[in-house]
């Protein structure tokens, strides 16, 4: 079903205001930063179950669970739900309280309501295929920003940004140095979006949020081991600094 005009111009005006102005770095440190980057991902990137997919459903499934919850408790999850429910119609025709039960121990309950949301909704107005476009993804109540970027990178193979916590603390400890990052969001997307190699933002961004859980953590860094501590304007990192 086509999507109400009205609806197109209002998530259209949205984007032409969240439209950000290009991220200012320096070519020499964005190139050495994106090839150390995948050279690092080619060597030590997690081996996910999501990763050796790209069907939209299954992407979505696992960016939704990964909220605010710890990789190794959502794979066992994920492979559980993906079994019951293996496409939108499936979930879409689930009762939504055996969906909730079926999502239990995985906290932070209204995300099951919100999947299964979005499983009605694809099935409903897209026949049961998730869209690419960027203003219908963000239609969706339940994908925000960072999910849509998720979703086109990972399941459509497209150079969209993403900006999730480890990616914030990465990119704002590597180019940015000073300041809250809560306050520089507008910065921080306009820099994830320059960054990306063309034609490769999958294993891109996969590559940031590996680096951010496993080497630039929040707390006690790896920082000695560190491939970017030459362009890192936050090296050493002191852990009383405020970030």
């Amino acid at each position: 079903m086509p999507r109400q005009n009205g609806s197109i111009s209002k998530r259209t005006h949205r984007s032409q205001r969240e439209r950000l102005p290009p991220a200012s770095v320096d070519p020499g440190a964005k190139r050495r930063f994106q090839f150390r980057l995948l050279k690092w991902y080619q060597q030590h990137g997690r081996d996910l179950p999501w990763r050796k997919t790209s069907d939209p459903y299954k992407i979505l499934v696992s960016e939704v669970m990964l909220q605010q919850t710890q990789v190794d408790r959502v794979i066992p999850k994920y492979h559980e739900f993906l079994e019951r429910y293996p496409s939108f119609q499936d979930l879409a025709e689930a009762p939504i309280e055996e969906v909730r039960k079926t999502w239990y121990p995985l906290g932070y309950n209204v995300r099951p309501y919100r999947l299964h949301s979005i499983a009605c909704e694809t099935v409903a107005r897209y026949g049961g295929t998730l869209p690419n476009h960027p203003e219908e993804l963000l239609s969706f109540k339940g994908i925000g920003r960072y999910t849509a970027g998720a979703i086109r990178s990972f399941a459509f193979n497209e150079d969209a940004p993403i900006l999730d916590t480890n990616v914030i603390r990465v990119l704002h400890r590597v180019f940015v140095g000073t300041g809250d990052p809560k306050t520089q969001k507008r910065q921080l997307w306009a820099l994830s979006e320059a960054l990306i190699p063309r034609g490769k933002g999958y294993d891109f961004n996969q590559a940031l949020m590996d680096f951010g859980a496993m080497v630039c953590t929040a707390r006690d860094p790896y920082c000695l081991l560190c491939p970017m501590k030459d362009l890192c304007k936050t090296y050493p990192f002191d852990p009383h600094r405020s970030e």
